[in-house]
């Protein structure tokens, strides 16, 4: 099969590198920094960790990633001894940890501690009757009065600061939760800002439109204790038109990329891409279901409605595709990682990688014109991989995932100033799945997660 120039397929005369860019730059494989960021407990969890430079020039740095849901009102972990910890629940939907660290430590996961975290169990607990926890343990529909307001989750958080070139001091961390609604469960996205990475309000909707309530806050007089904290009670983050910004379909599981991706400001516009379920396969099994990629735009996080109507990037894409798009480091093209397998297997079955590609320009179009996948793409396999060497094996049940990357404050990518002439800094999850019949350890608890770098250059610097 020949593919063309600039895509996943594309040729090079070293067969270690790989053509992208339309043509003009290639990456090649091996010789790449890699370590390990983070060794979490059995009990402990984390995915999705974006670190991010919150000042121009060199550090701080943040990392902002997805972990378990604390087990203690205070978000912290502590240090006593912990039992393996398994995800059993679809609406269990961890937490946002944050924590700081110096740029010459950027290699390693800084002392961290949970600032957002899931409710939604507790609070849809308290209001169901016999039939609806019988009909949710059936798997049935649970009709709920508020769809896009059901608790709070902490899943997939999307980090990047406010105008500040308008006056906003504020970052914004954008996560999703699983909300039910009257035919299932269905991702919404929440919007939460921050000063200092330690004390987030949460956008919540009220009859005198957008408020932003401390997390964690006391309840109002009347309603218990004074100095209770009451149950955050967020809104779906609205669209232009008004609509609560939810996934299209609903389901149920923990690999689900309905609304996750990563979001960029190019030309003081945010770029919000993302993957979701095609409407048409809605109705289809989980398991068959494909993904496009799309793009919602804004020009203020602050507004009541805060994001255009999306736009279809790329379709068909395979159902377990997870997909990061930013502005490449100090050039005006679009990059793009997303999971991918080497097109050999393996005697034990196919090998997990993380594949990169840039688009010619920053035309978002020009995503669509990137081969992903070889054929047939729910193989998921491609060329244009990295050829990751920590992490990952060729049993099909460790794979490398919930990949995220280092970025500056608007989500446009960078690296630390140890790697300074590196195109990009990864981290990826070593995930290993559950088995065939859902049974055998967690597919993230108490595993791994590790860092590495990737190169990039004209293709006639070769």
């Amino acid at each position: 099969m020949v593919l063309t120039p600039g895509g996943a397929g594309a040729q090079t005369t070293d067969t270690s590198c790989y053509v992208t860019g339309g043509g003009t730059l290639e990456i090649c494989r091996g010789n790449e920094a890699e370590g390990v960021f983070a060794a979490p407990r059995a009990c402990e969890a984390a995915s999705g960790v974006q670190i991010l430079r919150t000042t121009p020039g060199t550090g701080p740095l943040q990392a902002v990633y997805q972990a378990e849901t604390p087990l203690d009102a205070k978000g912290k972990r502590g240090s006593e001894a912990c039992a393996p910890r398994r995800a059993t629940d679809p609406l269990d939907g961890g937490s946002v940890r944050a924590g700081a660290m110096p740029e010459q430590l950027a290699t390693s996961m800084p002392p961290a501690q949970g600032r957002l975290w899931e409710m939604t169990r507790a609070v849809a607990a308290s209001r169901e009757t016999g039939r609806t926890r019988a009909n949710r343990r059936r798997g049935e529909a649970v009709p709920v009065a508020e769809p896009a307001s059901e608790g709070i989750a902490a899943r997939h958080p999307m980090t990047v600061a406010g105008r500040d070139w308008a006056g906003d001091a504020y970052s914004y961390v954008f996560f999703l939760a699983a909300v039910p609604t009257e035919t299932g469960n269905r991702h919404a996205l929440l919007q939460a800002r921050t000063l200092d990475f330690t004390r987030f309000d949460l956008r919540e909707h009220t009859d005198e439109g957008t408020a932003w309530t401390p997390y964690g806050a006391a309840a109002p007089k009347g309603r218990g204790r004074a100095r209770a904290s009451r149950d955050p009670n967020p809104g779906a983050v609205l669209d232009e038109t008004g609509a609560p910004i939810l996934g299209n379909c609903p389901g149920q599981g923990f690999d689900r990329t309905d609304l996750v991706g990563a979001i960029s400001v190019v030309d003081e516009t945010y770029h919000y891409f993302y993957t979701d379920v095609l409407p048409s396969d809605c109705g289809e099994p989980p398991a068959t279901r494909r993904l496009g990629l799309y793009l919602r735009t804004s020009r203020d996080l602050t507004a009541d409605r805060v994001w255009s109507a999306p736009r279809t990037i790329a379709q068909p894409l395979p159902g377990q595709s997870l997909i990061r798009v930013a502005k490449a480091k100090e050039m005006d093209r679009w990059v793009v990682a997303y999971r991918c397998n080497r097109p050999a297997n393996t005697m034990d079955g196919p090998v997990s990688d993380i594949c990169v590609q840039y688009t010619a320009d920053l035309a978002p179009g020009s995503l669509a014109g990137l081969t992903w996948f070889s054929e047939p793409q729910a193989i998921m396999r491609s060329t244009a991989y990295l050829g990751l060497r920590s992490g990952g094996d060729g049993t099909g049940r460790f794979g490398r995932s919930q990949h995220f990357w280092m970025t500056d404050r608007y989500g446009n990518l960078a690296t630390p100033t140890t790697y300074r002439t590196k195109a990009g800094f990864l981290t990826w999850l070593d995930r290993l799945a559950p088995g065939q019949a859902g049974t055998g350890p967690s597919s993230v608890f108490g595993r791994p997660v590790y860092w590495g770098t990737w190169s990039v250059r004209p293709v006639a610097a070769r």
